[in-house]
């Protein structure tokens, strides 16, 4: 008897996104992994994204989902509430990603066999391992406040990865009920960063697999004073809380 292949989801949140999302759902659809679904998250975009996810999700035959949500309330809670639709209906793989195309599809192939070898909890897509690089066209004082972000939450948190800010990353089911998503609190960007933290507090293994993280081709950056703010906080917030002690 065929042992069937494992249920891979990948989540990905929008905001005005409708240019971004039917080339990522072509790139998706192309690669060489069997079973692969997509879910669209989507914070009620005005520039009609949900929309173009329906119609995608139609011509799809059963392989794209949309999640419509009525609040934009932050990435880290789109990720989630895609996180827990993809475990209800049944994911044994979830993969995180940006809908801008700076996270290259083409890496999820390598990211899911790494993740299904051993016991590796998570894998992040990384742009520090041998292997990885940033886009060209980054300035060097946006390299720099990479870097130092990376260096910073290590030395609070003792993560011990080399992309500890990574937002495209592949889960297994079992990792994410584990460290129950429901109780999980930070938003933003440091939303990548407790996660690691809850996987790593309880012993599981993260591995790091080298991609080429690119800038955004349609769109604004989404990262506002705000967003940098909470993410300079995050780490310290994590590390004297006492309300998650479990290793």
């Amino acid at each position: 008897m065929v042992e069937a292949s494992p249920k891979v989801v990948v989540v990905v949140p929008t905001y005005n996104e409708r240019e971004n999302l039917p080339v990522l759902a072509g790139l998706l659809a192309d690669l060489p992994v069997p079973n692969l679904h997509l879910l669209v998250v989507d914070d009620s975009s005005p520039d009609g994204t949900g929309e173009v996810a329906e119609k995608l999700a139609a011509e799809a035959g059963g392989t794209i989902g949309v999640l419509h949500r009525t609040e934009k309330d932050g990435l880290g809670r789109a990720y989630l509430a895609g996180m827990a639709r993809a475990l209800d209906e049944g994911a044994d793989v979830v993969v995180q990603m940006d809908a801008d195309l700076s996270h290259p599809a083409s890496a999820i192939p390598a990211m899911v066999d790494a993740l299904l070898t051993g016991d590796t909890a998570v894998v992040l897509g990384s742009r520090y391992v041998p292997g990885g690089s940033t886009a060209a066209e980054w300035p060097w004082h946006r390299k720099a406040l990479s870097a130092w972000a990376n260096f910073y939450v290590n030395a609070i948190l003792g993560l011990g990865v080399r992309d500890a800010t990574a937002g495209f990353k592949a889960w297994r089911a079992d990792t994410l009920r584990a460290i129950d998503l429901p109780s999980v609190r930070s938003n933003g960007y440091s939303f990548q960063v407790e996660m690691n933290y809850r996987a790593v507090r309880r012993g599981m293994t993260i591995r790091e697999v080298p991609i080429r993280f690119e800038e955004r081709i349609e769109g604004a950056s989404k990262m506002s004073l705000a967003v940098q703010v909470e993410s300079a906080l995050a780490p310290w917030k994590l590390r004297f809380d006492r309300g998650d002690r479990r290793g």
